[in-house]
């Protein structure tokens, strides 16, 4: 354009040679600069089980003198767009399908933009210390009855339940909020805990010698089933695998320890021992497209021009 401009001296292509010229430099600049400082921090990731959307949340802080626009993140089959104001954070979540019990660590977010005009597109990849821990895929079985109980009953159970009204206790940590009496609470007497009263079947015991004659994965999934059904029944129960046993109990953290131990039997030791379920970085991972440091997890590529 400019050798046109020139040859016909034509003050029209000259200025529109020019702009154009602006523009591209522009874009260089401002689409660097858009990524430039920003600062990526795992927070949590959600268990779920298999089949499941697992849910990915990270906090990105923008830098203290400049706002970030139109900052695109992406995954396979899921993305975002965000905005994140000079000097604050924005809290991001992202999903990702999960298959298989056990730690899911998910690939690396590519981080993206073409503000301010489109020209041109900066990008790099993100890897934050990320995993969520997929739970043994529940499987429909009958819980084994003692072979001592007379017509199957064994006793009667004082538990978290659904059957007769047994009477009211105080909370205490760890009691599912299922069967927290809300009414009385919002009268303003102290937080109770409803006690029901029904015939117990049996010892409630996920005992993996009783699951004999199947592999490792269907045990763990009809294991898993049982905790899942007696913890929404509020019976308590405990869990016996090899060289685990979790005492019997009930509530919400029960359940989580006992889903936990299902999903990391046999994997944990192959990982170099067992972490907590959410996950957390150390610290932010900055991006950084003019000092390639360590904490860098790459280098902003400027792509060509569209």
């Amino acid at each position: 354009m400019l050798l046109t401009a020139i040859n016909y001296q034509n003050n029209m292509s000259y200025g529109l040679t020019f702009w154009l010229a602006m523009m591209a430099n522009v874009a260089v600049l401002h689409t660097n600069a858009n990524l430039l400082g920003l600062k990526f921090a795992a927070v949590r990731a959600a268990s779920v089980f298999p089949g499941q959307q697992a849910e990915f949340v990270f906090r990105v802080t923008a830098a203290q003198r400049r706002s970030h626009s139109t900052i695109q993140l992406i995954w396979p089959n899921t993305s975002m767009v965000i905005d994140v104001p000079a000097g604050e954070s924005v809290d991001v979540s992202l999903f990702h399908p999960v298959n298989s019990r056990g730690w899911f660590r998910p690939p690396r977010v590519l981080v993206q933009s073409t503000w301010p005009v489109g020209l041109l597109r900066c990008w790099t990849y993100v890897d934050l210390d990320f995993r969520a821990l997929v739970y043994p895929q529940p499987v429909v079985t009958e819980a084994l009855v003692p072979t001592d109980a007379d017509d199957g009953i064994v006793g009667v159970s004082q538990t978290l339940g659904h059957d007769d009204l047994l009477g009211f206790r105080e909370y205490r940590t760890g009691d599912s909020l299922r069967f927290v009496d809300w009414r009385s609470y919002a009268k303003g007497q102290a937080l109770q805990t409803r006690l029901h009263s029904h015939p117990v079947q049996q010892d409630c015991w996920l005992d993996w010698a009783a699951m004999g004659g199947v592999d490792t994965e269907l045990r763990l999934s009809r294991l898993c089933y049982l905790a899942l059904k007696y913890d929404a029944s509020g019976d308590e129960y405990g869990l016996r695998l090899p060289n685990v046993e979790i005492s019997m109990a009930s509530g919400d953290r029960h359940r989580e320890a006992v889903l936990r131990a299902l999903a990391l039997y046999g994997i944990e030791d192959l990982e170099g021992g067992d972490q907590n379920i959410t996950s957390h970085s150390n610290s932010a991972l900055p991006l950084n497209t003019m000092n390639n440091t360590s904490q860098v997890p790459a280098t902003l590529k400027p792509g060509k021009a569209s």
